[in-house]
């Protein structure tokens, strides 16, 4: 049965993505019979920018890159267009995965939780006030509002900031801390692993093993991360979720792999794969 729903999958896939490295698939989403109150909302924002709605109506958003990602939807480019923001995670200091959070976490008041050196930089720069900047490591487990678990884990990759000197305006580039996923844990239970930016690495088999992920959100697009066949490897060998969304592909063209190639290597895994389109729920 696996196979024959795989076949489908991929035919579809074939005839709406091509070769092309943006997503423009139709989604292929979860289905249950909870009520709409009880599911879990996954947005694609583009790169590794995610809008989780959980059961309990809190909004967590990941790796904010918006105003000048080519793939997030016009109505999300603002900060305002969350309506309410509960917990923003950020796994590392590149361009493409801080580039919003300031913005959104003075609009929320909401603290970036990000790896601790990271967030040690950006208070001393200045670029947001401590109480917005608390610190937190690999290993850790906080609780950032009511029900939910965040636990930092790792991610084979590299971190700097680089931050625009207004005295000088010059770019200076400063300590980004090491690089993190998430393992976040809603009120219901649902486990959600976000790999970050991330090569595939042996722990990743104990996070599969210690966390039972019902989820993987997993970098695809080779150059700076896993490619797609790497990514494959990585969650039918290693994490082993229910099922996967691939991500960080389609929005820098050194960053080639694509839907369609990570569809194919997965084969007839029985992992359910969904291939997001930007601004299209997904509801578990």
């Amino acid at each position: 049965m696996h196979t024959l729903i795989r076949r489908a999958w991929v035919a579809v896939f074939v005839a709406t993505l091509g070769a092309c490295a943006a997503p423009s698939s139709s989604v292929s989403t979860v289905s249950t019979v909870e009520p709409a109150a009880l599911r879990t909302e996954i947005v694609w924002l583009g790169q590794s920018a995610f809008k989780i709605t959980t059961p309990g109506g809190k909004v967590i958003v990941t790796d904010p890159w918006l105003r000048t990602n080519p793939l997030t939807p016009a109505n999300y480019k603002q900060p305002d267009a969350f309506g309410r923001i509960d917990v923003l995670l950020v796994s590392h200091g590149h361009l493409d995965h801080i580039a919003d959070a300031p913005a959104l976490a003075q609009q929320y008041n909401v603290p970036i939780r990000a790896p601790g050196d990271l967030n040690q930089t950006l208070t001393t720069l200045g670029v947001l006030p401590a109480n917005l900047l608390p610190r937190m490591n690999k290993g850790g487990t906080i609780e950032p509002v009511p029900g939910i678990k965040v636990t930092a884990v790792h991610a084979e990759h590299s971190s700097v900031y680089v931050w625009r000197n207004p005295a000088s305006s010059k770019d200076e580039t400063h300590p980004g801390g090491e690089p993190v996923g998430w393992l976040i844990e809603l009120e219901n239970g649902f486990r959600i692993y976000h790999a970050g930016d991330t090569a595939a690495f042996g722990d990743m088999r104990l996070i599969g093993e210690r966390f039972k992920p019902d989820l993987a959100l997993v970098p695809i697009g080779g150059n700076f991360t896993m490619d797609a066949a790497d990514a494959a490897w990585a969650v039918k060998e290693l994490l082993r979720p229910k099922a996967v969304i691939p991500m960080h592909y389609g929005a820098n063209p050194l960053a080639r792999g694509t839907a369609k190639e990570f569809v194919d290597a997965m084969g007839s895994s029985p992992i359910r794969v969904i291939v997001a389109v930007p601004g299209q729920p997904i509801s578990f």
